[in-house]
């Protein structure tokens, strides 16, 4: 299952369109559950400003996004994967049980703890992007294609043999971990592309769904759900309840952002918030430029929406 918050790939293109439309030098990112339109801004020579909710977000941000030119080298990946097969006397993270075998298990969390040996924060983060990549690998099998697996370990060397160079933009690109509201409130950029997030009346755990892994392996355990719910109750990417708190929550982020010159909004027309609610809730703070749509139906049931305010 893929994160109901993260944008098929296949509307990159649409998105890039319509910011080549746009004038700016800076972006803000409030929610970045993936890596890849900030990486091709950064191409622009764009400064790129990101942040998710999610710590394994995060890390995968500041590995792509926030680095200019930090790579992983022979020796780092040496510690990363050393003893990583041999059990100890427990698991440190026991939940990894609930996503993976008994043998995997070992594997993810000695490497957990060895990625926290590397000397500096992006290549730990260059590693556990790595890492995540290898878990993603893991839960696509079923039990009739479990004879095609590799070797975790190798799996991990070959993601990182054809990593590609990280790009070098020239600016000082930052990455953060917080709820979108500060992240917003704290930034001054030429531009904010406000990806919404799908509302939901999940918990953050079940709303990520088999992504929720990544988060747990990150942090180490699962003991963090309902303190992360408490701290991020009533901002925009968390728990909603109905269209209208939605819309409200929506509102008050944008009248945080009134500091922000330009807004690109992207929208998944789902049925539940419409293009019209969207427009009307931005009307409220500034006047709306253009609506730019891309019809999806046929592929994905949904219709993508860029309103830029």
């Amino acid at each position: 299952m893929i994160p109901t918050n993260t944008t098929p790939k296949g509307w990159l293109a649409f998105e890039l369109n319509v910011l080549r439309r746009l004038k700016f030098s800076s972006v803000a990112l409030p929610f970045t559950s993936d890596t890849n339109l900030g990486n091709y801004l950064k191409r622009w020579d764009v400064r790129v400003l990101a942040n998710d909710l999610t710590q394994s977000a995060w890390a995968k941000s500041v590995a792509a996004i926030q680095n200019n030119g930090e790579k992983l080298y022979d020796d780092d990946v040496n510690i990363a994967l050393e003893d990583v097969y041999v059990p100890r006397y427990k698991l440190q993270n026991p939940s990894l049980r609930n996503w993976f075998n008994e043998t995997d298990s070992w594997w993810f969390d000695n490497i957990r703890q060895n990625i926290d040996k590397l000397s500096t924060p992006t290549s730990r983060a260059i590693a556990l992007s790595l890492a995540m990549s290898v878990g993603d690998y893991v839960l696509s099998f079923s039990e009739e294609t479990l004879e095609l697996r590799q070797p975790l370990s190798n799996v991990f060397r070959r993601l990182w043999s054809i990593l590609p160079n990280p790009v070098n933009n020239g600016q000082n690109n930052t990455c953060t971990n917080k709820n979108g509201y500060e992240f917003i409130a704290e930034n001054y950029t030429d531009l904010m592309f406000l990806r919404l997030p799908k509302a939901h009346n999940l918990t953050q755990r079940n709303y990520l769904g088999a992504a929720a892994w990544r988060e747990e392996f990150v942090r180490g355990g699962d003991d963090f759900w309902n303190e992360t719910e408490i701290k991020q109750a009533g901002r925009l990417g968390t728990l909603i309840e109905t269209k209208s708190q939605y819309l409200r929550l929506l509102e008050e982020t944008l009248r945080t952002a009134s500091h922000i010159k330009s807004w690109a909004i992207a929208h998944v027309e789902d049925g539940f918030i419409s293009t019209q609610d969207i427009v009307e809730t931005i009307g409220h703070i500034r006047r709306v430029d253009t609506i730019y749509t891309k019809d999806f139906s046929e592929l994905t049931g949904t219709k993508a929406v860029i309103i830029t305010a």
